[in-house]
């Protein structure tokens, strides 16, 4: 079993609804708001709301993953990737607060934190780096590809097959990247390819 983390999503491709299609940026501002909340209180914008700073500090001094924590993180996770999936077309099921069992994120088992390296967990954020990079140059991409099934979903009613794999992948590539410089739950790097 791999290391890595897994996203699952149910996506839509026909009878879309054409009315939340073409008002979805609008439709969207309350989650926004909610998952800004999260952000605003941790006073660490770039981190999204994540637990980070206790998440490594607790790592690194005790060896152990605090459940309540990872706990935390992975329902925030899972909520930023309702939203996303929302937001980029995939459904048009709107952004539960709850879990949702058609939108998961699967995270490989930390058994408490003894599988993860202590020292590395200080570094990751720098090796994240190049990853970072690679992913706003796929984000650029995504915009443009959401933008064309945008106009066609609203059009046709069906979302794009096309562009299906490169969305889904840009956030499968995201989760990695959260899940292992944020949420810290693998030591495996995050492969570059969607």
């Amino acid at each position: 079993m791999s290391n890595q983390i897994e996203t699952i999503i149910e996506y839509q491709l026909e009878n879309r609804d054409k009315k939340t299609v073409f008002w979805r940026g609008i439709l969207a501002v309350p989650v926004v708001l909610f998952i800004a909340a999260f952000t605003e209180v941790a006073h660490w914008g770039w981190t999204s709301g994540f637990l980070v700073v206790p998440t490594l500090l607790a790592i690194v001094f005790t060896g152990k993953y605090p459940s309540y924590i990872l706990n935390f993180n992975h329902a925030l996770l899972e909520l930023q990737t309702r939203f996303n999936a929302y937001v980029l077309l995939l459904t048009d099921d709107y952004p539960s607060i709850e879990r949702n069992p058609k939108i998961a994120v699967i995270l490989p088992d930390v058994e408490g934190g003894k599988k993860l390296g202590r020292i590395l967990q200080i570094f990751k954020l720098i090796f994240v780096i190049p990853l970072v990079i690679v992913g706003l140059i796929y984000t650029v991409g995504a915009m443009f590809v959401t933008f064309i099934a945008w106009i066609n979903t609203w059009s046709t009613g069906t979302y794009p097959k096309w562009a299906l794999d490169y969305i889904l992948g840009i956030i499968s590539f995201w989760n990695r990247i959260y899940g292992y410089a944020l949420l810290m739950v693998t030591d495996e790097y995050p492969r570059f390819t969607l």
